[in-house]
């Protein structure tokens, strides 16, 4: 017997079913599930459906299960995040119908101009299984290391550092390709509302250290140049002193496996590796429709008609699951 799945973006008719079943939902965005609760309170899972601020809400429903899937998206972006998928999928339960949302937010994250839609999971979750059937494939493992609230020192901040201003993009995308992998660059960036700390030395920028905060948590997202490998331990501290929500909240640090020698940095910052995940990326392609002409004989004469060819203009980049 075939089972029928509808999927569709949400609308106000949904939210008692969307309140229900996010309260069991697994988070896929890192930064927001830290700092905040992604699940959203239910004024705010309210707001977002009446006045959608880069949140897009969808709901998928079969005879037997009800799915729903969040995702954030931002014009001036590559990429789409999975912020949460609900119910969490569990060992008794066929995966069909989260392989419905997660197609169905991966043709609307494309339909609104994302290159490529990113989910941060652990890798012995059910739902890791369930991304690569769906297409998704892992371009990089991290480690989430964790630090219980911090009492600020004076003395860290005797690094210098300054608050990132526009004038740095330039200088921050040069410090990532310099040390981000090729394959990986599009989908490491910060995002695009993401505040954070500069570091220079000589006039360059050799590191750039991401921050989001929330009522939940501090997140931290480093890029640091090998140069300033010794200045490690001084550059992270002397961002948490800057940031006094640190003192009241837990403070992440996403560790990507091509800065794997932070590690040590971070034990040595008293920090544990509390979650280890895969960050799993689904390139998504968008079409540009190319005018070429095809002759066709009808009725003993030639008719020249035209016809159109897709151009793939997404970046179809190998990733660590295929090389």
């Amino acid at each position: 017997m075939t089972t029928t799945t509808d999927t569709r973006t949400m609308t106000i008719v949904d939210y008692p079913l969307v309140r229900r079943l996010t309260a069991n939902g697994t988070v896929l965005d890192s930064e927001r599930g830290l700092t905040r609760d992604a699940r959203g309170q239910h004024s705010l899972l309210l707001s977002t459906l009446l006045f959608p601020r880069g949140l897009y809400t969808l709901v998928a429903r079969s005879e037997q299960q009800p799915v729903v899937g969040q995702f954030r998206y931002r014009p001036d972006d590559l990429n789409a995040h999975i912020v949460y998928i609900a119910p969490s999928l569990d060992e008794m339960t066929e995966d069909t119908v989260w392989l419905h949302i997660l197609d169905a937010m991966a043709r609307e994250a494309g339909k609104h101009g994302a290159h490529s839609l990113v989910a941060e999971v652990e890798t012995n979750s059910l739902l890791f299984e369930t991304l690569r059937t769906a297409g998704f494939a892992v371009y990089a493992r991290q480690i989430i290391w964790r630090h219980a609230p911090v009492t600020n020192d004076d003395a860290a901040k005797r690094i210098t550092l300054t608050e990132q201003i526009d004038n740095d993009q330039i200088g921050i995308m040069q410090l990532i390709n310099a040390i981000v992998p090729t394959m990986l660059q599009q989908v490491a960036a910060p995002p695009s509302d993401m505040e954070g700390f500069v570091y220079r030395q000589k006039g360059r920028i050799e590191g750039y250290i991401g921050v989001s905060q929330g009522k939940d948590g501090v997140y931290l997202l480093p890029y640091l140049h090998p140069d300033v490998m010794n200045d490690a331990t001084a550059i992270i501290e002397a961002v948490i002193a800057k940031i006094d929500r640190a003192e009241k909240v837990p403070v992440y640090v996403c560790v990507r496996s091509y800065q794997e020698w932070l590690g040590s940095t971070m034990e040595h910052l008293g920090f544990e590796a509390w979650v280890e995940q895969a960050m799993m990326v689904k390139q998504l392609v968008a079409g540009i429709k190319h005018p070429s002409f095809t002759r066709l004989k009808m009725q003993g004469k030639l008719e020249i008609i035209p016809c159109y060819n897709w151009s793939i203009i997404a970046d179809d980049s190998a990733n660590e699951d295929n090389r």
